[in-house]
């Protein structure tokens, strides 16, 4: 009999070793652009949920990661070189000393000058540990088919409000606002990866008969039923990313599941309109293999 946890072993094994390469190629390009699809193809990530399995697994997102290790070369150089701010600066990617100035300052704590007068920081290079303690409850989920009338929004997600007004505006008055249909999401894009003006959300809810025709900005289709990966996200909707990242950084990889690269599923179990931030409840389903 085949142990259960030796996909799970795998799977932890193999994130490991394909975010191993991603550190590596970071840590010798760093005077390149690093390109979020470069780096998604270096480690055999689908480019689709890269941004949140690295974010999950290193615990940074990749900009934050790359301008830190950048920052941390250019430290080194004020300690052990004479080249001017300035240059250190351009060779750290910053385009302006005023923008280096701020970023290092937040970084170390003190100005770049400052820190070449007193060069006492600790830059010993650690061990990235990618393995956390998972802090959520999921669990798969096998979603059937879903009926739904839906609108498309394109731009950043927190902009939507107009496409949710748009499709309760046209339900509302036809009798299709029920206690048991659901409304939901169909998110097509990472924020961290495509352009905000370009982010593509189909804000929808379920039909229930009797079901008429829909009219334009209103469209109707069905969503595919699946294997999703499922988690409970319990707070405001700007905090989701981090319950995307856990998801995918951490809960996947470490119970031995592959991420399918297809859009996420948000479903909200209640309203932002009649409840506070801190009490919106919403199930976050991401499709696995």
């Amino acid at each position: 009999m085949i142990s259960m946890s030796n996909p799970k072993k795998k799977s932890k094994t193999d994130y490991a070793k394909r975010m191993d390469r991603v550190l590596e190629y970071i840590h010798t390009h760093l005077d390149e652009p690093l390109e979020l699809s470069v780096l998604a193809e270096v480690a055999c990530f689908s480019l689709y949920h890269f941004h949140r399995i690295f974010s999950g697994m290193v615990g940074e997102s990749v900009k934050s990661y790359v301008r830190r290790l950048r920052l941390e070369r250019a430290a080194i150089s004020l300690m052990h070189s004479k080249a001017p701010v300035t240059e250190i600066a351009f060779n750290a990617g910053f385009e302006t000393h005023e923008s280096f100035t701020r970023a290092f300052n937040s970084r170390f704590g003190i100005s770049p000058q400052g820190f070449r007068k007193v060069h006492r920081v600790n830059l010993e290079k650690k061990q990235i540990e990618y393995w956390k303690e998972i802090i959520m409850e999921a669990h798969i989920v096998e979603l059937e088919d879903m009926d739904v009338y839906f609108v498309r929004h394109v731009g950043p997600y927190a902009e939507c409000a107009s496409a949710w007004e748009t499709l309760c505006g046209w339900a509302g008055p036809k009798g299709l606002i029920r206690p048991e249909v659901r409304f939901l999401s169909l998110n097509h894009d990472d924020p961290d990866v495509t352009a905000p003006e370009k982010i593509r959300c189909d804000v929808c809810m379920t039909v229930e008969a009797p079901t008429p025709a829909p009219q334009p900005p209103i469209s109707r289709k069905t969503i595919e039923g699946g294997r999703y990966a499922m988690t409970v996200h319990h707070g405001p909707y700007e905090k989701l990313a981090e319950t995307y990242a856990q998801l995918c950084g951490q809960w996947a990889p470490q119970n031995g599941y592959e991420i399918e690269a297809q859009a996420s599923i948000e479903i909200y179990l209640n309203s932002p309109k009649q409840t506070a931030p801190e009490d919106l409840i919403t199930q976050v389903h991401i499709p696995i293999k």
